[in-house]
């Protein structure tokens, strides 16, 4: 399968809402809106997209409508203490303060309004324990 865009689809009760949230604190902005489904991409990059989804619209087949259960975002940033600093000053719960991991991330975590939480991410250097565990072409800068 080769695939030509991928993205996470939150389903919500409340769209905008959600929508809203990614755009203020995450620089999102609309590439298509309605009132039942948003698509959203980053201003820093084309290639970042999500989207958001009326949870119990009727594309969504009956066994999966409701609200979304158990999902993590990463975003690898290049300044994590900037937007960590940013996510305190307007008063998102930040539910992991920002710290380093040996495995080789710097990171906080937080969350939308759905729960969704939202972990933001600066690759670092990870231990010596850690090192081994990566493939070479995949080692944390």
């Amino acid at each position: 399968m080769r695939c030509s865009q991928y993205y996470p689809v939150i389903m919500t009760d409340d769209v905008e809402g959600t929508a809203e949230f990614y755009r203020q604190h995450f620089k999102f902005q609309n590439s298509f809106d309605s009132d039942w489904y948003v698509h959203l991409q980053s201003t820093e990059d084309e290639k970042v997209n999500i989207a958001i989804l009326q949870g119990d619209h009727e594309t969504v087949p009956l066994e999966a409508r409701g609200r979304i259960s158990g999902l993590l975002l990463n975003f690898e940033v290049e300044d994590v203490d900037s937007i960590y600093q940013e996510a305190e000053k307007n008063g998102l719960p930040i539910l992991l303060k920002l710290k380093d991991e040996a495995f080789g991330q710097r990171h906080f975590i937080t969350q939308d309004p759905n729960g969704v939480l939202i972990d933001v991410i600066k690759p670092i250097p990870p231990s010596p324990e850690f090192l081994a565990q990566y493939a070479p072409e995949a080692l944390p800068a």
